[in-house]
């Protein structure tokens, strides 16, 4: 009872306020929505599957954003998983359990070259992922010869459309990292060496902690994941697409944003971004229902973007 009273009262204002806004808006839309359909059992666990993707992305992101850093790679990086993945997944070649290795191997190396890029290269990096975001997606063409690798096995298709009674599997995955990652952010010296190195990374390299091997690492957690990210997305769509991910990153870049984590670093939490991961597949789901127009989803995305970084702006000059 004490760890979790101690538990709340860690929580900043903004935090409580995400909170608070994300079940002001499910509540809006469990109003507004034809025979308030939107919180009926089958739509809850539908949006729980389109979250999964975009939260475990958003977690890769948000040790990237909180050491100071951003990745514009990962779309790219699951298109390029996706069709590894999906070669590797014929029916009768070889177990599942290859597949899925070989796409994570392809995103922890990604993730690699981004951070020695950053960390040893001292490139800013924007530019250095903005260049691998274009590689890449070069180079799953390439791979793939244009086109989408199809006649994946059962087995690889079960590993994201398998389900636990009716509840999804992907849910599961996402489950799984975010308590992962909260763990290691908030409890292990790890997590606090990225908080430090985000926050002012002289001091921290003047404390001892090795700032570019911390900054390499970041990277590769956010390739690593994008990497799961692509298994998941060719298995649930049966075919490794070489254009699978496109604008991902923006999409994980706005979970991370909603969800507290400063875009100058140093700051942000778990449980803020699977919030954002979860706004943002609320506020999709919940647009559909009401039947308005996709494209108009981008102009409320891209509006609560900018809101949010407007927010942690006045809040970091304030202090």
């Amino acid at each position: 009872m004490n760890a979790v009273i101690q538990r709340v009262r860690g929580w900043s204002i903004r935090d409580a306020g995400i909170l608070l806004v994300f079940l002001a808006l499910v509540f809006g839309l469990w109003l507004v929505s034809p025979g308030h359909h939107f919180l009926s059992v089958n739509n809850v666990l539908l949006i729980l599957v389109q979250t999964t993707i975009n939260g475990i992305l958003a977690m890769g992101m948000m040790f990237v954003i909180i050491s100071g850093e951003i990745d514009l790679s990962v779309g790219s990086t699951i298109g390029l998983a996706g069709v590894v993945a999906a070669m590797l997944a014929h029916p009768g070649e070889y177990p599942v359990i290859v597949p899925i290795l070989a796409a994570l191997l392809v995103g922890a190396l990604v993730g690699l070259l981004n951070g020695i890029g950053v960390a040893y290269g001292a490139i800013p990096s924007f530019i250095v992922t903005l260049g691998t975001m274009t590689a890449v997606r070069g180079l799953a063409l390439i791979v793939s010869g244009g086109a989408p690798i199809f006649n994946v096995s059962e087995t690889f298709e079960a590993v994201a459309s398998a389900r636990i009674g009716r509840f999804p599997v992907m849910a599961i995955y996402l489950l799984v990292i975010f308590l992962v990652c909260a763990f290691v952010l908030r409890r292990t010296v790890y997590g606090r060496r990225v908080y430090a190195v985000g926050g002012n990374p002289v001091a921290a390299e003047v404390s001892g902690v090795n700032v570019k091997r911390s900054k390499v690492s970041v990277f590769v957690i956010a390739g690593l994941l994008a990497g799961f990210c692509g298994v998941l997305l060719a298995s649930r769509t049966i075919s490794g697409a070489p254009t699978a991910g496109e604008s991902y990153e923006l999409d994980a870049i706005a979970a991370v944003v909603i969800g507290g984590v400063s875009m100058s670093g140093g700051r942000g939490r778990a449980s803020g971004v699977l919030i954002g991961a979860l706004m943002i597949a609320v506020i999709a789901n919940g647009l559909d229902i009401l039947g308005i127009d996709a494209n108009f989803q981008r102009v409320v995305k891209g509006a609560i973007i900018v809101t949010a970084v407007l927010l942690d702006v006045k809040a970091r000059r304030r202090k």
